[in-house]
């Protein structure tokens, strides 16, 4: 298939692609605990009716084992086709007024900028609309086989991992196409080649049996707090660079850097701050280690008391680099934090998380069609990047199908999309660029098949 009959196929869909978008941001779909179950069900509902509507024939939802549905279909093509698993997620982050939305979250509206914003407009709704706008392209019967997945809880405790792992014979594929990443900026297309993975821990520092006031016992009696505080300091340098003995780490080989102004404008990064770490942001952000004190337990301030504190814990997530092996890092990570504990402090280490990092293997005749019709579709060269984000699914899904490739990509430019914060919105264009490079992909796939 040419570019121009993709194209096509992809602008007539827009306007229902809009509509869908805008049907699906009006959900609620936050899967915390917590929160109500209703719009959850309520979204996958819709969703079963969006896709019949497009010709997707057999969809339906798929309970998965202590966790909300996957909205799912096997869509056969001819025989002997290639077998791709689309991918993406339903469920969304909370969007709490304490963010500072400007514009309702739960109402898709577009900006002056042209831009649609809305809670999930870009992670991953988009997603979801891009794939739904592909098969209603070729009218729900692709030229390849065809497996859809959507999940209902990649932001929270998924259950989707453990349902692939026991069901494995559901989800082999040639292709895992995941459509929950996006392009460092908008028109300039990229797949995603690796994701950073995470080792979880919670810590608990003990000093004295109770609390002790801090004018006859202070400057003597060890305070929890302040050793909690030295011990977290010892996993950075000067810089802020992340410095754990033992973690792997590497440079990112893209010749092309991030900018750094577009970069410190994207994070919002205040006047007169400096960035973490040295070297090229590419390498920062994607291939080297980073620890992150993403909850402290100590006293707060209002109605803080004069004594020494006698405990103190602290939730560290350390992101790890594509390519490495786990459960040396989380081991790793461990023995620094026993061998920096300061004066002898009784350390607790519990509440183990690991999700693992991937990275894509090289040269892969699937990933060289998805290059080529992302250069097409964008009409622009197409580079890889890698993403500090981890998405353990990837890797699950291709634990079943070995040989499998795996291409992220997705609508979330991770310039202006906001995803997680205030104000996340998609460029639809973008989108448009996506559905077109989808629709190449497939019908280029079963081409060269």
């Amino acid at each position: 298939m040419d570019v121009s009959k993709a194209r096509e196929l992809a602008q007539a869909q827009m306007p229902t692609v809009r509509e869908n978008l805008a049907t699906l941001v009006a959900h609620r779909s936050i899967a915390f605990p917590g929160f109500p179950p209703e719009p959850m069900k309520a979204i996958a509902d819709d969703l079963v009716r969006m896709f019949t509507e497009a010709g997707v024939e057999g969809v339906h939802l798929r309970e998965i084992e202590g966790g909300y549905p996957a909205v799912f279909a096997e869509i056969p093509g001819p025989q002997g086709s290639p077998v791709v698993t689309m991918y993406a997620h339903y469920d969304v982050q909370p969007a709490p007024e304490s963010q500072g939305w400007t514009v309702d979250p739960w109402s898709l509206t577009e900006g002056e900028d042209g831009r649609l914003y809305g809670r999930g407009s870009a992670d991953d709704k988009s997603g979801v609309v891009a794939i739904l706008a592909t098969l209603a392209a070729f009218e729900g019967k692709p030229p390849v086989t065809v497996r859809l997945c959507l999940e209902g809880e990649e932001e929270t405790g998924s259950h989707i991992e453990a349902h692939v792992e026991n069901h494995p014979e559901d989800f082999r594929s040639d292709v895992f196409v995941v459509a929950d990443s996006g392009n460092q900026s908008v028109g300039r297309p990229a797949l995603t080649t690796g994701l950073r993975g995470d080792c979880s821990v919670t810590v608990h520092l003990r000093t004295v049996d109770k609390a002790l006031h801090s004018g006859l016992f202070g400057g003597a009696a060890p305070d929890a707090l302040v050793a909690l505080v030295q011990l977290l300091a010892s996993m950075y340098d000067e810089t802020g660079a992340t410095v754990i003995e033992g973690l792997d780490s590497f440079d990112w080989p893209d010749e092309e850097d991030i900018d750094e102004e577009g970069f410190r404008a994207s994070a919002a990064v205040l006047d007169g701050v400096q960035l973490q770490g040295s070297g090229r942001l590419s390498s920062r952000l994607w291939s080297r280690p980073a620890a992150t004190v993403i909850g402290i337990d100590a006293p707060p301030v209002e109605g803080a008391a004069n004594i020494v504190i006698p405990q103190a814990s602290a939730r560290i997530s350390l992101r790890i680099v594509p390519g490495c092996d786990p459960q040396v890092q989380l081991d790793a990570l461990e023995k620094h934090l026993r061998e920096h504990t300061p004066r002898g402090a009784q350390l607790e280490i519990g509440d183990y998380k690991l999700f693992g990092a991937w990275k894509a293997a090289e040269g892969g005749p699937a990933t060289t069609v998805a290059e080529s019709a992302m250069s097409d579709a964008f009409g622009a060269p197409c580079g890889q990047h890698g993403s500090g984000g981890s998405i353990p699914l990837v890797q699950t899904f291709l634990d079943t199908s070995p040989g499998a490739e795996a291409i992220l990509w997705g609508a979330e430019d991770e310039e202006k999309a906001r995803i997680h914060g205030p104000d996340e919105s998609v460029d639809p264009k973008e989108l448009e660029d996506l559905i077109v490079a989808q629709i190449l992909f497939l019908a280029r796939l079963a081409e060269q098949s």
